[in-house]
């Protein structure tokens, strides 16, 4: 009888261990919560994947999102459109940006006719291709996710950068949105500060904004005035089921700060020898503590049991404005109206971009992982694990079908969604079912990406004087940062993305860029398309043309440039007119004709580049056994950038490739 007793007391114990094991797989697995969640995206502009404590940052502080990140799923591997308007596109359609197309941050422009082509008429005879026009507009026919859940008896609400067009046919307000707080032309606000320059009325251009913005007391900062509307709309409907689109502006240009904090951070330093912008630091507290309020206020009201919170950016870090050379700063001089700017900005920030996305290549407006990988956090009590991670390929096609799925309504009918509902990723339930994820850019520098597991494909539509490769293959589990192409050596991989991508096109309808008929090779280029670093390919860094010289800018360690245009026989002599205020050491490595790869070790040489303002003549022999096929630069440019004159190479029969800049201008 004992015996007996045993085995069903083991029997029940193996069976409720069983139960906690499963435990997650239970939560919510078969169940919607007994009412409608409230749903709360908070989307921060311009807010790179390592800027916040959460994914790794020391020198910005963060607390409270690093609050929210113990309450949710924290996903690695969330990504965006390396631009804002097409992502925010994306979030409210569900599709992929080269299906709506808003493809490029054009919100702010005037809508083109209906009838207009998509395709410019005609394009200068030196470009090869002509590229398809991004929509300045949220279609209206598309059905947008705050249309569905005000149909469903949701309160909406959007408060802060719309983008997404300029006139008021085109505004929240005819999305879905009973409540707006915004203003037009929105790439960011006119100012940060109050009075904020909104009118009630007129036509909006970029001399005239117009919106539902109101002043609040002088001095009053748009983040903080934008809380307190977001917390208003809460409390007004704290017994209904609401949806609050909270899109701040931060951090975005024109960059407003307070002070205070600002003074804070220029005297701190960060550990990783990364980030030191006191600038952006002050944005990020500031929008953290926004964050805290918003959070605060659930609790308050008891609302944060039922309410899906959703934390996210809408494309990567921005590491090129406000440097020396950039449009936002060269040419200002006093009387300017940006004077004023530039003067507050080198005072605080000095030479540095507004942030930095080390261990990640590049940032916003580029396609490697620094201009669309981005920061996600995800929190509904009692359906999501606290604390949990997720290395799941998500994107921002993927927040309307789980907002749906969350609050328990069908897709609209008639209406393409690409994304897929994060659910079973959130609970832990399942995967998600599709094959690849994908990244439309044709704009700036154009390409379109591919993500399968840990291979990312790039696929550019030409070469590109910095970026020559028209196929660029990267396992990103080993190599986050982007350094190694492995294209040539990994053919079939290749072409099984590259095929992904054919299909990703046809399924979207993606306007491919079309031949320009009128491309004549031999024309002349136009001063606006001449680059003085043709043949030179910077990695982990960027370059701005100076008066006379280039500047290199570290965005990650180890910069260097990397060229494959010195085929001479060995042995060489790299003769290099530079300066840095910081100096260090800098480094030449090679790989022949012969080497498929750059060696682990050996064919590097060192040299050093004096601190100083003072132009240095720098002399590095470089004993090449065999012929050059690529020969990388490195250069002390991690903390410090450094300023060159000339670049030049020599073999022994004194044949020469050499980079002048003395004819640069910016």
């Amino acid at each position: 009888m004992k015996k007996r007793q045993v085995s069903a007391t083991c029997l029940f114990v193996l069976i409720a261990g069983m139960m906690l094991t499963s435990a997650r797989n239970v939560i919510a697995a078969d169940r919607q919560p007994a009412e409608k969640p409230n749903i709360v995206l908070f989307l921060v502009d311009d807010m790179g994947w390592m800027d916040s404590t959460p994914y790794g940052s020391k020198y910005y502080e963060t607390p409270n999102m690093k609050r929210l990140e113990r309450q949710s799923m924290r996903f690695t591997d969330a990504y965006a459109v390396p631009l804002c308007s097409p992502t925010r596109a994306s979030i409210l359609s569900g599709q992929y940006s080269a299906r709506h197309r808003v493809t490029s941050a054009s919100g702010h422009r005037p809508a083109a006719p209906a009838n207009a082509s998509p395709y410019p008429a005609t394009a200068s005879p030196n470009q090869r291709f002509i590229y398809a026009n991004s929509k300045n507009y949220l279609d209206l026919d598309l059905v947008t996710l705050a249309e569905v859940l005000r149909s469903a008896g949701y309160r909406t609400g959007h408060f802060g950068k719309w983008h997404l067009g300029l006139s008021q046919e085109h505004w929240p307000e005819k999305h879905g949105f009973e409540v707006a707080f915004h203003a037009e032309p929105s790439p960011g606000p006119k100012s940060y500060f109050s009075p904020y320059g909104i009118h009630k009325s007129g036509e909006p251009s970029s001399k005239h904004h117009v919106g539902t913005i109101t002043d609040g007391a002088k001095g009053e900062y748009i983040t903080d005035r934008l809380t307190d509307e977001a917390i208003r709309f809460v409390e007004d409907n704290k017994n209904k089921p609401f949806f609050l689109n909270f899109w701040h502006f931060a951090v975005h240009g024109p960059w407003g700060h307070k002070e205070e904090y600002t003074k804070r951070f220029a005297e701190k330093t960060d550990p990783r020898g990364q980030q030191h912008n006191p600038i952006m630091a002050s944005m990020l507290k500031s929008v953290d503590e926004s964050l805290g309020r918003v959070i605060n206020k659930l609790d308050e009201l008891e609302l944060t049991d039922n309410t899906l919170f959703i934390f996210y950016s809408d494309n990567g870090g921005n590491t090129h404005s406000n440097v020396p050379g950039s449009r936002q700063i060269q040419n200002i001089k006093p009387g300017h109206p940006r004077w004023e700017f530039v003067q507050d900005w080198k005072k605080w920030a000095g030479d540095q971009p507004p942030t930095n996305n080390a261990p990640l290549r590049e940032g916003k407006g580029r396609i490697y992982e620094g201009g669309q990988r981005v920061p996600l956090m995800v929190r509904w009590p009692d359906q999501i694990e606290p604390g949990s991670i997720s290395d799941s390929i998500v994107g921002p096609i993927d927040l309307y079908p789980t907002i749906l799925a969350a609050a328990g309504l069908n897709k609209p009918a008639g209406h393409i969604v690409d994304g897929e509902s994060l659910l079973p990723i959130l609970r832990q339930t399942g995967k998600l079912k599709r094959q690849a994820y994908f990244t439309w850019f044709p704009h700036l520098i154009p390409a379109v990406s591919v993500r399968q597991g840990d291979w990312k494909l790039i696929r550019r539509f030409e070469p590109h004087p910095k970026y020559p490769e028209l196929l660029e293959l990267y396992n990103l589990k080993e190599d986050i940062g982007e350094t190694r192409n492995l294209a040539s050596m990994k053919p079939d991989q290749v072409a099984k993305l590259d095929a992904l991508i054919d299909q990703f096109v046809q399924d979207t309808g993606a306007l491919y860029p079309k031949p320009n008929p009128n491309f004549n090779a031999a024309a002349p280029v136009s001063r606006a398309d001449s680059n003085p670093i043709t043949g030179l390919v910077p990695r982990n860094c960027k370059v701005v043309t100076t008066e006379g010289a280039i500047r290199v800018i570290g965005e990650g360690r180890q910069p260097f440039l990397g060229t494959a245009q010195v085929k001479f026989n060995g042995p060489l002599t790299l003769k290099l007119r530079a300066r840095s205020t910081a100096g260090g050491k800098g480094r030449v490595q090679w790989r022949t004709s012969s080497q498929e790869t750059f060696p682990r070790s050996a064919q590097v040489v060192t040299f050093d580049l004096p601190a100083g303002p003072m132009w240095q003549n720098v002399t590095v022999q470089l004993p090449i056994q065999g012929k050059a096929r690529i020969i990388r630069l490195y250069l002390p440019a991690e903390t410090s950038a450094v300023e060159i004159q000339s670049i030049q190479f020599l073999d022994k029969n004194d044949r020469k490739k050499t980079w002048d800049f003395a004819g640069a201008t910016p």
